[in-house]
Order: C-alpha cells, then sequence, then structure tokens
C-alpha cells in the first residue's frame, strides 16, 4: 500500500482482524478503525448475535496510544438508509451474481456467514453444514428477488425446510451487504479507507462502490501465508 502514514483506515468487514494483519496495517496507517460487533435485529423477533468482544481487549496499549481507535455502533435495527443501501446490492445482477460465487468458492467468505463444523437449523430441522452449504449454493438462488423486506416477513413466521434455505441465503445476503454499507458510511463520516484482507468483501464492496460512486478509498491486503 502506498497511502502516507497520517491516513487512518477502517478495517472491515468484522470487528476483529488477524495479528498479523493488524500488523501490516499499522505499519501503514497512523490508526486503525475498528467496529463492534454487528448484532442485527431483522424482526422483533428474530436477529443475530456476535461476541462482545473487541480488538482493544488484546492491545491496550494501542488504544491508549490512538493506534486503535474503536467504539462503531453497528448493531441493532437496519436504519432507512442501510435499508435502501442493502436493497440496492440485492437488486444488482452484478453484486449478487458475484457474491454466489464468493459464496461457493471462498472458505473464509462462508466460514463468516455460517458454522459449517456444526449442524445447521434450516427451517426447524437439523442439517450437517457442508449438506446445508450444497443447497444453498444451488445457482438458481443467485437469480432469486430478494429484500430486506423479504428477509424481515420470512423471520416471523415458521418455515417449511425449503422456505428455511430461502430464508438462511437471504439473511447472509443481508448481513454482508449490512456489514458493507456500515463500511461506507463509518469511511464518509469520519474519512477513513476501507482496509480489509478478505478478497471476497473487497470484490463486493468495490462492487457497489463502482455502481455508487461514493468517494472513500477502498483498499485490499491480501493474506499471505497465514
Amino acid at each position: 500500500m502506498s497511502e502516507p502514514a497520517a491516513r487512518s483506515a477502517l478495517y472491515y468487514p468484522f470487528h476483529l482482524c488477524h495479528e498479523r494483519t493488524l500488523t501490516r496495517l499499522l505499519e501503514s496507517y497512523a490508526s486503525i478503525h475498528f467496529r463492534d460487533y454487528m448484532a442485527l435485529q431483522i424482526s422483533p423477533m428474530s436477529g443475530t448475535t456476535a461476541y462482545m468482544d473487541r480488538m482493544g481487549d488484546r492491545h491496550g496499549d494501542l488504544v491508549r496510544a490512538g493506534r486503535i481507535v474503536q467504539g462503531y455502533h453497528v448493531s441493532g435495527s437496519l436504519d432507512a438508509e442501510i435499508v435502501a443501501s442493502v436493497n440496492r446490492d440485492l437488486a444488482d445482477p452484478a453484486w449478487r451474481s458475484l457474491f454466489h460465487r464468493v459464496l461457493a468458492d471462498d472458505r473464509r467468505f462462508q466460514r463468516g456467514l455460517f458454522d459449517l463444523s456444526h449442524a445447521m437449523m434450516i427451517g426447524g430441522s437439523t442439517v450437517p453444514g457442508p449438506a446445508a452449504l450444497l443447497r444453498l449454493i444451488e445457482e438458481e438462488r443467485a437469480q432469486r428477488p430478494v429484500t430486506v423486506q423479504d428477509l424481515q416477513r420470512m423471520s416471523g413466521r415458521r418455515l417449511s425446510l425449503e422456505e428455511g434455505y430461502d430464508c438462511e441465503y437471504a439473511l447472509a445476503l443481508v448481513k454482508t451487504s449490512a456489514a458493507l454499507a456500515y463500511t461506507i458510511r463509518l469511511s464518509l463520516r469520519h474519512g477513513l479507507n476501507a482496509v480489509t484482507d478478505s478478497e471476497g468483501h473487497f470484490r463486493l464492496l468495490e462492487c457497489t462502490r463502482l455502481r455508487d460512486r461514493p468517494a472513500f478509498v477502498n483498499r485490499l491486503v491480501p493474506r499471505e501465508g497465514y
């Protein structure tokens, strides 16, 4: 990366990063900003959970020195601006096609959305993780229209097995897009470069950036050997 050291960066899409990534980022930026965990409220009766840890928990010295900045809240119900951004991604054939390819091919991307090492609850049925993934990456799902409102409706009722797969896929779409929408908001609001070591998320954010033209820098720091 060639940005001057005075520049600050927002790590995305997660609230924690690998220690080697942190070291590399600190070599290029004066401060690295981290969001708090993202726990989304999809409907009054459903949502996602996340660990309440922070990157600074292990690096108090860097927090005190201002090298790590944290405390950006991204949990709760999606506001109208984020919903609109997510729905634009979900209605974009290029974004949807890229999401589906990354979901099918990128194991790290998969792990960020699903715990495939254990059985998953799909529409009230218990399904082995690898078997569930095979159903979720069926090609027809990339073509099926989905909105945040569709997910909210599905989340508010009892689902069959087939409907459960639709709901899990829609939730993966919304979680991914919402994390990127918050990245754009925080980068613009605080004048930060957006940086990630996840190629899949980088490519998806680039797709949104090139479509909507928000004025921020998006950088990929590839993970090499770790």
